[in-house]
């Protein structure tokens, strides 16, 4: 689960960031830091998101606020 290895703040870039279907190239370095894994990018250093890791990332993002919520 590639989630679990990821730094907190990114993570937090990530569930900040719902609606993103191409990742920067910071973010994709911290990932690639992360992981140890390399993802597929483009020239410009960037990552597209597949349907299923928007889908993911959306569910956390909405996990996220509803323990904002809770917590308030």
């Amino acid at each position: 689960m590639v989630w679990d290895q990821l730094e907190p703040e990114t993570r937090q870039w990530l569930v900040d960031n719902p609606g993103c279907m191409i990742l920067p190239r910071s973010v994709v370095a911290a990932i690639s830091k992360a992981t140890g894994d390399q993802l597929d990018q483009d020239r410009h250093g960037e990552s597209a998101l597949s349907p299923s890791d928007i889908e993911f990332i959306r569910n956390a993002a909405e996990l996220q606020d509803a323990d904002s919520r809770k917590s308030s």
